[in-house]
């Protein structure tokens, strides 16, 4: 009966540290619709339009994080389970926390348009420094060239004296 109690002691003992060591995993559940609306952000990558929260979708997957921790689902509507950050997509880690919160295809397309403008400006900016440059080019050698036929002269008034 000793040995029994003691065994029993000892077993405890020895599980109890890997029990207590155990994660406990919080699904979560999103009140999304059955189909969200979703908008391409980058390549591979989408998220759902003008929703309170982060939801990407990345290869067949529904993704969230909450405080450092991301959480995927097969499907809108079913619970989300915590995964480990090394099985997340890595264009979704590198995306800045809250970015696209509340996220609206507008935002997008003024973004696209500003960005348009700023390559615009900056084409232009760099023609108007082209064609100064080559002014000054032309100029120079305009320059170059006049010297050359005052020197022609001088030396042609030089021989001639």
């Amino acid at each position: 009966m000793k040995t029994s109690v003691l065994a029993l002691a000892l077993a405890a003992a020895l599980l109890a540290p890997s029990l207590a060591s155990g994660q406990i995993n919080i699904n979560i559940k999103l009140p999304l619709p059955p189909t969200p609306p979703l908008v391409v952000v980058s390549p591979g990558v989408q998220v759902v339009e003008n929703f309170e929260e982060e939801v990407f979708f990345h290869s067949g997957f529904y993704w969230t994080r909450r405080a450092d921790r991301w959480y995927r689902a097969t499907h809108p509507q079913v619970e989300f389970v915590p995964v480990e950050v090394r099985v997340v997509p890595p264009a979704l880690v590198k995306v800045p926390v809250g970015h696209y919160k509340h996220w609206k295809h507008e935002k997008r397309d003024e973004r696209r348009e500003d960005m348009h403008e700023r390559r615009e400006e900056h084409r232009e900016d760099m023609h108007e420094k082209r064609e100064e440059k080559r002014e000054d080019r032309h100029e120079k050698r305009e320059e170059k060239r006049e010297e050359k036929r005052e020197d022609k002269k001088e030396k042609k008034e030089k021989h001639k004296r």
